[in-house]
């Protein structure tokens, strides 16, 4: 019998990921499970400013960015989905697949729920995959939502 008692959905806060945030939580009610939700803010290089510009130091910009992500991350999921789930919120800065894989592991997930953003051909090959590499480096079983097609849940 299948038992999952983690489940990761890392979200990057846009609307496909909100698809796979609702397989989280219907999964999560199902199997009495934890729901962990991820995001994570990517390093950012730090553009040279114009001279007089004023400009926050990386480290102030990259707490920004991650003040403003669990911001997010605290309103989601939406509505009567939240309702009885055990919810953890994490943001993370590095490298998307990385960070993913690596929370997947600290938590001994059983299960990673990611949403897909459905690109092909060269769209896919210049912006690479997030999903796709997470499904290779996961240490668990990884369902990828697209945003479109035939859906399991219902309303």
């Amino acid at each position: 019998m299948i038992q999952l008692k983690r489940i990761v959905v890392p979200t990057d806060l846009s609307e496909f990921s909100q698809h796979a945030v609702r397989y989280g939580c219907e999964f999560a009610r199902r199997f009495e499970a934890e729901l962990h939700l991820l995001t994570v803010v990517q390093d950012v290089v730090a553009m040279v400013p114009e001279p007089g510009m004023a400009f926050p130091a990386p480290g102030e910009y990259m707490q920004e960015l991650r003040d403003a992500s669990q911001q997010a991350l605290s309103k989601i999921p939406e509505g009567d989905m939240a309702a009885g789930l055990q919810i953890t919120r994490e943001v993370r800065s590095g490298t998307p697949f990385v960070e993913i894989v690596r929370y997947a592991r600290d938590v001994d997930a059983d299960l990673v729920v990611i949403g897909t953003h459905g690109r092909s051909g060269l769209a896919h090959v210049l912006l690479g995959s997030t999903a796709e590499k997470v499904v290779r480096k996961a240490p668990c079983p990884v369902l990828t939502v697209r945003p479109e097609g035939h859906d399991f849940v219902m309303p």
